[in-house]
């Protein structure tokens, strides 16, 4: 349950750094124990707590992004009249890499802004919830993959996506009701292909700590991330916060815009021909109210990325405790089609910090 820190003793150095990131633990030491100094990171994992003591990832907590944010608007779906017309087209959930149907069998159509049906959306309960996580969990090699084949498969999904703008920038414009769908499908291409040069270029760094050795600052993934999505930009929030998360080797659990569900589902095919391994990215759909609280409590999920609610803040990091899960709900968004909607501000958020001692010489 805790992961503070741990000590490997071993004649073999070679043996000793390839256990030494295979431990759940914040702070590993190799041949030496309770080594401290205020330039390398103390801290842990689960239960043990997140966040760091020491070196440049201590000081994120006392820093905040020099751009201003803004806050979210609440957005309602549009109302209108009618079921949707000819074969039934309910769009489905993904889960485990399949497109399931929710648990419950409830769905709720989905209108544009002239009241006309656009298709019909699941609504995804507890069921569906814990489903997700159990596929996010099987699909935890993704983790041990190397950051050349994730930066490949973002870049795949980025050309999949852009071979289809013009379909998605329609899509968007109809459910959203405003003209901009191509240029949120365009930011969302260029979203991708950025955290796909970035998968293997946010590293470590070597401390300078006061003994004949080194310690090692290793970027890991958390886990399994549930992330609740924006609901002014269905694309473009979805994708700025799933990119970032499996650039890193995380595993996520997304949950697309309440009001404006159908961009994600339509998505889901980017996803089924961009050679995304099943589990790594799990869609649903629905109330929030249903599942956000589930996934907050889960003790299989490592962390929770909160841009839909604000609101929900105080309840969701209240649920959270079970597990002390990383929670970031920031009360202020970026602008979604600006630059500041990503970055190193996102990929410090998707990993976990581990300190590796490394002594040398006779």
């Amino acid at each position: 349950r805790y992961g503070l820190a741990a000590t490997i003793w071993s004649e073999n150095i070679n043996l000793a750094l390839g256990i030494a990131p295979k431990l759940v633990a914040g702070v590993v030491w190799i041949n030496a124990t309770n080594m401290f100094d205020a330039s390398a990171g103390f801290g842990g994992l689960r239960e043990s707590g997140y966040g760091r003591e020491g070196g440049w990832e201590g000081l994120n907590a006392y820093t905040k992004p020099k751009f201003q944010g803004i806050p979210p608007k609440p957005v309602s779906a549009f109302s209108g009249s009618g079921a949707a017309q000819g074969i039934d087209r309910t769009a489905k959930l993904f889960i485990g890499g399949k497109q399931a149907r929710p648990d419950g069998g409830y769905s709720r159509v989905v209108y544009d802004a002239k009241g006309k049906s656009l298709g019909e959306a699941s609504l995804a309960n507890r069921k569906d919830a814990r489903n997700a996580v159990e596929a996010a969990h099987k699909a935890k090699g993704w983790s041990k993959s190397s950051a050349h084949l994730r930066a490949q498969i973002l870049y795949y999904l980025g050309e999949n996506l852009d071979a289809r703008a013009t379909e998605f920038g329609e899509r968007l414009d109809r459910l959203t009701g405003r003209k901009d769908g191509a240029q949120e499908v365009e930011a969302s291409v260029s979203r991708l292909f950025s955290y796909a040069a970035w998968a293997d270029k946010f590293d470590g760094a070597a401390k300078p700590v006061p003994m004949r050795g080194t310690a090692l600052a290793m970027n890991e993934p958390i886990g399994v991330v549930a992330a609740l999505c924006p609901a002014q930009r269905p694309l473009l929030g979805m994708i700025s916060l799933m990119a970032p998360l499996i650039a890193m080797g995380n595993t996520c659990i997304l949950h697309a815009s309440e009001p404006y569900p159908l961009a994600a589902t339509d998505f889901v095919q980017v996803l089924e021909t961009s050679d995304v391994p099943a589990g790594v990215v799990n869609i649903l759909t629905g109330d929030l109210s249903e599942t956000a609280p589930h996934l907050a409590k889960h003790m299989d999920v490592d962390g929770l990325w909160n841009f839909a609610d604000p609101g929900l803040s105080k309840s969701l990091e209240a649920a959270s405790v079970s597990n002390l899960k990383r929670v970031w709900s920031p009360s202020m968004h970026p602008k979604w089609l600006d630059a500041t909607a990503e970055g190193k501000q996102f990929l410090t958020a998707a990993t976990a910090i581990k300190t590796i001692w490394v002594p040398y010489g006779e």
